[in-house]
Formats: structure tokens, C-alpha cells, sequence
């Protein structure tokens, strides 16, 4: 008797589209033997979130 694998598609599927939805763009996609789905997404460096709130203060004094 053959396994049944732990996820299915739709899962993988649904997890897809709430990270497009969510404004995230998927560079790779890699499913454990566990069944675990990990998305790794393509970040630009631009839109990287600043680490703190005062880095961001920081970075809008100095923009103009």
C-alpha cells in the first residue's frame, strides 16, 4: 500500500495565494516529508521594513 502524503494540493495551493494576496512574491517553495509547506519569498532590499521605528524616523529626516 502505497503512503498518503501528508499535505494536498489545495494546501499548498491556499498558502500560494494568501502570500500573492498579501503582497509577497514566492521565490522558491519546499514541502517537508512531514508534510510541512515552507514558502521562501524574494524580498527587494527597497522594500525591506526598517528594524526599528526610529531607524524609520531616521531614514524619513534624511529622504528630503
Amino acid at each position: 500500500m502505497a503512503a498518503r502524503p501528508t499535505f494536498r494540493q489545495a494546501d499548498l495551493v491556499r498558502a500560494i495565494r494568501a502570500s500573492r494576496k498579501g503582497g509577497l512574491e514566492i521565490a522558491r517553495t519546499e514541502i517537508d516529508p512531514d508534510g510541512r509547506i515552507i514558502l521562501f519569498h524574494a524580498a527587494a532590499a527597497a522594500d525591506a521594513p526598517h528594524a526599528s521605528p526610529f531607524d524609520a524616523w531616521k531614514a524619513s529626516r534624511n529622504a528630503g
